[in-house]
């Protein structure tokens, strides 16, 4: 009997044992089998896409800058559409201010009389190179030099160590911001003789190319290899020598809008990037100097 009695109590100390070691999951509820088709976690909202588009009109001197902008802003913005319009920096001033545009483009600053109504925001400076034919042996001339030439004072190129050869004289049409630069800075204004008035940029450069006499000037970030920059008074035209000031011939690359009107959401956008240094890099491969 005893025997029986030990048997029991180990067998019920075994089940005691084994109820303990159970798991919580051996005792939890099992879930309801789903139903239906399973839920997906819904995305979060992104932001719209930039649409619409960006007008700008004027200095066919901010062409490689203001083109390598709105390059890499419709790259960013595929849903923007870009345009340019080189007309010359009084005409963009002037589209800008009778809303055909929405930014207009100057190499120059504004004029007290074209303030009225309009805000100017410089982005970048340039140098106005003094360019002639690379087969031109001057490389070096003084400002008052080619204030003299251009003045008509000075010419034959002989005076000035080249050729004996008369100077042709090529400039830019009245209303140029390259034009009111170049002869701001010379003293030139209403006095320079031009043979040639050409209303573009590259009309300069290609002229000049053309012709071992002539003389020109032209955005620095423009000039190409058919033709060469002069050294103005001991200083090589450079992106250096304009950031430090010491090449003399230089002036802002402007943007203008119109002050009491909002631009679009497009082309507020295009302002705001080409006036932070996030567009530092691209203007300055384009050839200006930024200056944000």
């Amino acid at each position: 009997m005893k025997k029986l009695i030990s048997v029991l109590l180990v067998a019920a100390f075994a089940l005691v044992a084994l109820a303990g070691c159970a798991s919580p999951e051996d005792n939890a509820t099992p879930a309801p089998a789903a139903t239906g088709t399973p839920s997906t976690q819904t995305p979060a909202p992104t932001q719209a896409e930039l649409t619409g588009t960006v007008a700008t009109d004027g200095s066919t001197s901010m062409e490689k800058v203001i083109g390598a902008l709105g390059e890499a802003f419709t790259d960013v913005n595929p849903g923007v559409g870009f345009t340019y319009n080189p007309t010359g920096s009084g005409s963009g001033i002037t589209a800008v201010a009778e809303g055909r545009c929405d930014i207009g483009l100057s190499s120059r600053a504004l004029k007290d009389e074209e303030k009225n109504g309009l805000t100017e925001t410089v982005v970048a400076l340039d140098g106005i190179a003094v360019i002639v034919n690379p087969a031109n042996p001057v490389a070096d001339l003084t400002l008052e030099q080619i204030a003299k030439i251009y003045t008509g004072e000075i010419a034959n190129w002989k005076d000035v160590g080249g050729s004996d050869a008369q100077i042709v004289v090529i400039g830019r049409e009245a209303g140029s911001g390259t034009r009111d630069g170049f002869e701001s800075i010379t003293k030139t204004a209403q006095m320079c003789a031009y043979r040639q008035e050409l209303t573009s940029t590259g009309d300069v450069i290609a002229t000049v190319s053309q012709n071992p006499d002539a003389i020109g000037y032209a955005s620095l970030a423009s000039v190409k290899d058919s033709v060469k920059a002069l050294i103005v008074g001991g200083v090589v035209p450079s992106e250096a020598t304009v950031t430090d000031g010491t090449y003399a011939i230089q002036r802002p690359f402007v943007v203008v809008t119109r002050t009491d009107e909002p631009l679009s959401a497009a082309a507020q956008a295009f302002f705001d990037y080409i006036t932070s240094a996030e567009a530092n890099e691209i203007i300055a491969a384009a050839g200006a100097v930024p200056v944000n």
